[in-house]
C-alpha cells in the first residue's frame, strides 16, 4: 500500500513532457521543398556572384540587359530581361505567397487570435526594429530610402538552414518561423505598395480595382474556370504595369482572393464513394466518372491544390531564376566608393544581424510575459533566439525592395553584399546558436 503510493506521489512530481508535434503531411512536404530550394536558391547565388567576378562578367550583365519586348496590338511591353524575371516571373512566387497567406488565415496558425498572436508580435517586432536601425544609419543619408530592405526574412533560405540542422530544431520551432516568415511577407507586401509605389496613374489603379472586384464577385458566384481566372490575373497585372504599383503583386491578390476551404466535405465522399463507383461500374461512361473525380477534387480546396502544383515550379526554377539574375555584384575596390554605400552597407548588417536577433526575442520574450502566448512546443530560449537569428537571412524579398527603393541602381553593389553578408552571418550564427541550444528545455515564462 505504502509503495503503490510513494510510485503514484513519484509520478505526480515527474514534469509533463510534451508529445511531438506531428506536422500534417501537406506542411511537411511544403517545408521540405522550402529547405531544398534553399539549397537550390543558394547554388544560383553563388553562381551569379562568381559569374560576375570572372573573365566572363560582360557576358552576365550582357544577358541580363538583353531587350525583351511584347506587343499586343497598340501595347507594347518593353524591359530588360532581369526586369521581366523580377516583375513577371515573380509574379508566381507571390501568388504562392498569398495562397500561403490565406492559408494561414483560414485553416492555419493565424486562424485565432491565441496561435496568431506570438508570430504577428514577433514578425512586428523583427520588421520594425531593423528597419529602425537602418534608418538610424542612413538618416539624412542618399541611401535612406532603403529602410524597407532589412525587414523581410527570406523563408526558404531560412528553412534550408533549420533542415540542414535536422532533430535539433523542434517541429514547432519550425512552423513558428514559417508562419512569421508569411506575416513577414504581409507586412513587407504592405509596405511595398504603401510606400514604393510611384508615380501612381488612379485611372489604372481604378481598373486594376474593379478588376479585383470582378474576382471577387466570380468567387462568390462560385466560378472557377481556370482560363477565366489566368485571363483576370494578367488583365491586373497589366493594370499594375501601367499603374505604377509593382504588378508583381497581382500575384498576392489572386493568392488572397483564392478560397481555401474544401468545396466537399470527406464524408460525403466516404459515404457516396461506394455508390458512385457500383454506378460507374453498371454504366462506365464519362458523366459518372466525372462526377466522381469532382468530388473527390473538392475535398481538397483551390488554394491548396495551386500551391501544391506552382509550389514547386517557384522554389527551383522562379526563385533560383532571380537569384541568378540579381545576385551578381563585382567584388571590387570601388563596389563601396560611391557617398552613402558604406552607410547603406552598414544599415543591412546591423537592422538584419543585430535588428531580427533583438526584436524578434524581446517580442517573444514580451508575450510571454505578458501571458499572450507561449514558446513554440517544447523549445529553450536559446532555441527561440537561434531561430530569431536564422531569421536574419533574407535575400529575395530584400532584393526586390531594393529595387523599388533605388531603381536607379545606384546602391546595387552595397545592397547585394550587405544581404550576402547579413544572410551568410545570420544563418551561420543561429545554426551555431541552434547547436549549442542542447536539450529541448521549455522556456518558462519570465
Amino acid at each position: 500500500m505504502c509503495r503503490c503510493l510513494l510510485a503514484s506521489r513519484m509520478r505526480d512530481r515527474q514534469p509533463l513532457v510534451p508529445a511531438p508535434l506531428r506536422l500534417p503531411a501537406a506542411l511537411r512536404e511544403y517545408l521540405r521543398e522550402e529547405a531544398a530550394g534553399g539549397i537550390v536558391l543558394m547554388a544560383a547565388a553563388a553562381v551569379a556572384l562568381a559569374w560576375a567576378n570572372s573573365p566572363w562578367r560582360a557576358a552576365y550583365a550582357a544577358l541580363w540587359e538583353t531587350r525583351v519586348a511584347f506587343q499586343l496590338g497598340r501595347l507594347t511591353l518593353e524591359t530588360d530581361l532581369r526586369h521581366w524575371v523580377n516583375e513577371g516571373l515573380m509574379t508566381l512566387f507571390f501568388l504562392v505567397v498569398g495562397l500561403e497567406i490565406k492559408r494561414e488565415l483560414v485553416v492555419g496558425e493565424l486562424r485565432t487570435w491565441r496561435g496568431a498572436a506570438l508570430p504577428v508580435v514577433a514578425a512586428a517586432a523583427g520588421m520594425a526594429v531593423p528597419a529602425a536601425l537602418y534608418a538610424a544609419v542612413n538618416a539624412g543619408g542618399p541611401g535612406a530610402a532603403g529602410w524597407g530592405v532589412p525587414m523581410a526574412t527570406d523563408i526558404a533560405f531560412a528553412l534550408g538552414v533549420l533542415a540542414l540542422l535536422g532533430p535539433r530544431v523542434p517541429a514547432a520551432l519550425k512552423v513558428f518561423l514559417l508562419t512569421l516568415a508569411v506575416v513577414d511577407d504581409l507586412g513587407s507586401i504592405l509596405v511595398v505598395a504603401l510606400f514604393y509605389s510611384q508615380g501612381v496613374s488612379l485611372a489604372a489603379l481604378a481598373v486594376a480595382a474593379g478588376l479585383l472586384l470582378l474576382v471577387a464577385g466570380l468567387r462568390r458566384a462560385r466560378v472557377w474556370w481556370l482560363p477565366v481566372h489566368v485571363g483576370l490575373g494578367m488583365a491586373l497585372w497589366l493594370a499594375l504595369w501601367r499603374s505604377g504599383v509593382s504588378p508583381a503583386l497581382a500575384g498576392v491578390a489572386m493568392g488572397l482572393l483564392t478560397p481555401a476551404r474544401p468545396t466537399t466535405p470527406p464524408e460525403v465522399v466516404r459515404d457516396r464513394g461506394p455508390v458512385l463507383a457500383q454506378e460507374l461500374a453498371d454504366d462506365p461512361r464519362p458523366p459518372p466518372l466525372r462526377e466522381m473525380l469532382r468530388e473527390a477534387r473538392g475535398t481538397v480546396s483551390l488554394a491548396e491544390r495551386l500551391a501544391h502544383d506552382l509550389h514547386p515550379l517557384t522554389a527551383f526554377v522562379v526563385v533560383p531564376l532571380f537569384a541568378l539574375a540579381n545576385a551578381g555584384v563585382t567584388v571590387d575596390r570601388d563596389a563601396l566608393a560611391g557617398a552613402g554605400a558604406g552607410a547603406v552597407l552598414a544599415g543591412i548588417l546591423l537592422g538584419r544581424v543585430v535588428g531580427k536577433l533583438a526584436g524578434i526575442t524581446a517580442a517573444v520574450w514580451l508575450a510571454v510575459r505578458l501571458g499572450l502566448a507561449t514558446t513554440p512546443g517544447d523549445a529553450s530560449w536559446r532555441q527561440v533566439a537561434g531561430v530569431a537569428t536564422v531569421a536574419g537571412i533574407g535575400f529575395t524579398v530584400p532584393l526586390f525592395v531594393a529595387g523599388l527603393a533605388f531603381p536607379t541602381g545606384r546602391f546595387d553593389a552595397a545592397v547585394k553584399l550587405g544581404l550576402l553578408l547579413a544572410s551568410v552571418l545570420a544563418g551561420a550564427g543561429g545554426a551555431l546558436v541552434l547547436l549549442a541550444g542542447g536539450s529541448n528545455r521549455r522556456a518558462r515564462r519570465p
